[in-house]
């Protein structure tokens, strides 16, 4: 008998989702490393089984590799008067953070704009003439060289972009050139050109470092390729080698909206990453494709969702980022933010470097302090000053009341909000460094107007608003000048300190009781404010007889000081001034003067210890009704360059030690 044997199984078909992913796959312009681990997991694909989970993991993943923007950028608008135009044009103010901006991005622009320059090395004059001419014409700076040693004579006193060079030349060949080369410039880029390719010498060229192997006749397209993508590459990183900028200031004083305004003011795509609460290091570099669930990290997919590869890329609250078991989201912004390490970025879930060079990373924080060093190391930090009252009533004028009046349709009405109103609003209705209550309270008062007119038959019946008004309008004073609201009192002296909301005053109470030589202290005050009000205790026990106190007074006292606000944690190290004061005011029975407040550290012999935030705290004694503000003499070059705004209606005294100013603060 004679069996028929059975015709072989037909190859399985690809489905077509694989065949339209190898279309896409072959047109992509993906980097090599990309494109090989697409083409194996396309492979891997083709033999798996459509129905298991693992096969949807991996159409998602390829999917992902190929939407990546890896070479899709925006073009920058490199004239830095426009971007002048358009900080000056969306923020009043902010003059020296405006100035630090328009440098840094100054820098870039030029490292942009330069053209790149290119060496040419060819013992044939012919060769180097038309290499010369082409790359003229191309815009490139080309110098040429007869030699190996006249090449190496001229990257001795310039430096070049690419040295295009050729392989056979006497006394020194291209290898030995490429060697010297990358011995003594290692960021330049060599191209070998020669005649006598073989596969031998160009992995041999590549191997010592050699970016790119040309055969002659040289194919001008390729040639003219390779120097573009060459010197491209070389202006990329020296535009990237740049600090990245962290703003640095109390809440509402335009950090993000300056960030929204760079990104407008070049052309580039704008993205906001707030950091607050963050925890699990994953929402930054991705989880591990072998979890179930796992996706690619916030970096990665907002580069995806945006298409390109160079937004201006705003990390909002890196002060406030979390910590626990899951890891430290602080560590990966080290290699986030390095300029050294972005360019080979690695996300947990896509397993294939990105280059991060492109974005322009702008952190924000309210202070920086509490971050790691490593991290504020890699930071430019530009320290956000608070408003004066002036530059709220004109933001007021310009941006935040026709904003108000079209948010809640009013803009048809003929409202006029005056200058003395405004003022009324920023003095006694809101206290603060930034624009956020006096945002709200404009909002407020937009609001009560809207419903006047919908009372009204559609026309609200007040069209001129003064101060008057609004205090109608708006009910009774939220806050008063504390200052003039209080009398001097006997050891209550005022302090001025600086915080991550700005500059605010403090009250610093002290009393004695009978007791057994115990200083108290309470308000919730941190150890540097603790070992402060040791020091001026012990300042003023070394110095009582000076200073008319019974040497005797805390032999058998108890001395309590106490920190208004107790709820509120305190710390610095620029309230020993204060505290001293208070203790002095104390023993002496002198009150203390209601309209001074001082500030800066104090040393057991008196002396006065410069301090942080001159500015911040000068704006809050101007909001506090204060009329003499006493500072450390070395603070006097800060001084001079505060704007006279900041110090409108207050006398600055200047100390080196305690005792010059006792007889001012004390009655």
């Amino acid at each position: 008998m004679f069996f028929r044997r059975p015709p072989p199984p037909e190859a399985p078909k690809a489905a077509p989702e694989l065949e339209s992913l190898r279309q896409t796959l072959k047109q992509a312009r993906l980097p090599e490393t990309a494109a090989q681990v697409a083409w194996r997991e396309l492979e891997k694909l083709e033999k798996t089984d459509p129905t298991l989970p693992e096969y949807a993991i991996g159409l998602s993943y390829l999917d992902l590799l190929l939407s990546l923007p890896w070479e899709r950028s925006t073009p920058d608008n490199l004239n830095l008067r426009h971007v002048e135009a358009v900080l000056n044009e969306q923020h009043y103010g902010l003059q020296p953070v405006k100035e630090r901006i328009l440098e840094y991005l100054a820098g870039r622009m030029l490292c942009s704009l330069q053209p790149s320059r290119v060496l040419v090395v060819d013992d044939e004059e012919i060769a180097r003439t038309n290499l010369e001419y082409i790359l003229q014409k191309d815009g490139y700076q080309v110098d040429t060289a007869a030699s190996a040693l006249e090449a190496l004579d001229k990257l001795a006193r310039r430096e070049f972009d690419v040295v295009l060079t050729d392989l056979k030349m006497e006394r020194m060949d291209g290898l030995q050139l490429l060697e010297a080369i990358k011995a003594q410039a290692p960021a330049t880029e060599v191209v070998m050109i020669t005649g006598y390719a073989t596969v031998g010498t160009a992995v041999d060229a590549l191997r010592k470092g050699a970016a790119h192997y040309l055969p002659k006749p040289i194919n001008l397209e390729e040639l003219r390729r390779t120097v573009q993508e060459l010197a491209e590459k070389k202006r990329l990183f020296q535009a990237s080698q740049g600090p990245v900028l962290c703003f640095s200031g109390p809440p509402g004083t335009g950090k993000t909206s300056i960030g929204q305004a760079i990104a407008t003011a070049l052309g580039r795509k704008f993205v906001r990453l707030s950091l607050a609460g963050m925890r699990d290091e994953a929402e930054l570099r991705g989880h591990r494709r072998t979890y179930v669930g796992a996706l690619p990290g916030r970096i990665i997919s907002e580069l995806r969702r945006l298409g390109v590869n160079n937004p201006v890329f705003m990390l909002d609250e890196i002060d406030k980022i979390g910590q626990d078991f899951r890891g430290d989201p602080a560590a990966v912004l080290l290699e986030v933010l390095d300029p050294e390490q972005n360019r080979h970025f690695v996300d947990h879930y896509l397993e294939v470097p990105f280059d991060l060079s492109r974005v322009m990373f702008i952190a924000t924080a309210n202070a920086v302090t509490d971050l790691p060093a490593a991290l504020v190391d890699r930071l430019e930090v530009i320290t956000f000053p608070g408003y004066t009252t002036r530059e709220k009533r004109e933001i007021a004028r310009r941006y935040l009341w026709p904003r108000q009046l079209r948010s809640h349709g009013l803009s048809g009405q003929e409202l006029e909000l005056t200058p003395e109103a405004i003022t009324t609003i920023i003095q006694h209705y809101t206290r603060e460094a930034g624009l956020r209550q006096l945002n709200r309270a404009l909002a407020t008062l937009a609001r009560k107007l809207a419903r006047l007119c919908l009372e009204e038959q559609q026309r609200c019946p007040v069209t001129y608003l003064d101060a008057a008004v609004v205090e109608r309008l708006l009910g009774p004073h939220l806050y008063q000048h504390e200052i003039a609201a209080r009398e001097d009192r006997v050891g209550v002296a005022t302090g001025l300190v600086w915080t991550e909301f700005g500059g605010e005053i403090i009250f610093v109470e002290a009393v004695r009781m009978k007791g057994q030589q115990q200083l108290l202290l309470t308000g919730s005050l941190g150890e540097v404010l603790r070992e402060s009000a040791q020091t001026a205790l012990s300042y003023v026990r070394s110095h009582a007889a000076d200073l008319g106190v019974d040497p005797d007074f805390f032999r058998h006292s108890d001395i309590h000081i106490h920190l208004p606000s107790g709820a509120i944690p305190k710390e610095g190290p620029s309230a020993g001034a204060a505290l001293a004061v208070s203790l002095i005011s104390l023993l002496t029975g002198r009150p203390v003067r209601r309209e001074v407040a001082l500030t800066g550290e104090l040393t057991l012999n008196g002396q006065l210890l410069p301090v942080s935030g001159v500015r911040e705290k000068l704006l809050a004694a101007q909001r506090a009704g204060v009329q003499v503000v006493i500072l450390p003499r070395q603070n006097q070059a800060e001084v001079a360059r505060v704007e006279e705004e900041a110090k409108e209606g207050l006398e600055i005294l200047l100390a080196d030690n305690l005792r010059e100013v006792l007889d001012r603060v004390l009655r």
